[in-house]
């Protein structure tokens, strides 16, 4: 999938995954990460999503990878936050107070560039790559994180029935990629009934890695 999908996506609006409420599971799970007050979070992939602004009400900092930059604009909007912006290596850097959102090639990040992070929060990120670019997006993620707890969301349906993203991933593929660093488990599951899976028996998981 290149660059020119996600712009496209972006540029007739076509963010189906784009929640207007921040998103239940992080609500009800974020305290299982068992962090600081102050903790710093790395949203991967994060558009626009609102649950940067709950985070940071909670008291913590985020840090964000994005590869459009209307969203990352569209972002500052909505928290009525004026960003300092600035160029880091192949990033263009929005900053304001405990917010970091590198925009560019998450692929191109690295831990001098990302800083220390305490946790993670995949609400989008593993799910918008196709097979072959989970595993270096999960190699990447390992390697520049140290690697931090994270919350996870995922689908897991019939792949022949939708051809996403988002896409399908089992239970044992996250397995493949996360089991021999973390303890992987299993926090809620429900099946959604509405959008463009409403036809497709799809479930939503929400995991826990330690």
């Amino acid at each position: 999938m290149e660059a020119d999908f996600w712009h496209k996506l972006w540029e007739t609006n076509d963010t189906g995954w784009h929640l207007e409420d921040t998103n239940p599971f992080l609500i009800e799970f974020f305290s299982k990460l068992e962090l600081s007050d102050d903790s710093r979070i790395f949203i991967p992939l994060c558009g626009k999503t609102i649950d940067i602004k709950w985070l940071l009400n909670k008291g913590h900092k985020v840090v964000g990878a994005e590869l459009n930059e209307d969203a990352i604009k569209e972002l500052f909007i909505s928290l009525s936050l004026q960003p300092n912006i600035q160029k880091i290596g192949n990033f263009t850097l929005y900053r304001s107070k405990n917010i970091d959102i590198f925009v560019g090639d998450i692929f191109e990040l690295n831990k001098d560039i990302l800083g220390k992070v305490d946790a993670i929060y995949d609400r989008g990120a593993l799910v918008a790559l196709p097979r072959e670019m989970r595993i270096q997006y999960t190699s990447l993620l390992l390697n520049i994180t140290e690697p931090a707890p994270q919350l996870l969301i995922n689908f897991e349906y019939d792949q022949s029935l939708y051809e996403g993203p988002p896409f399908s991933i089992t239970k044992t593929e996250i397995e493949e990629h996360y089991g021999e660093l973390y303890d992987i488990k299993l926090l809620k599951s429900f099946k959604i009934q509405d959008g463009p899976f409403a036809k497709i028996s799809v479930y939503e998981h929400i995991w826990l890695l330690k």
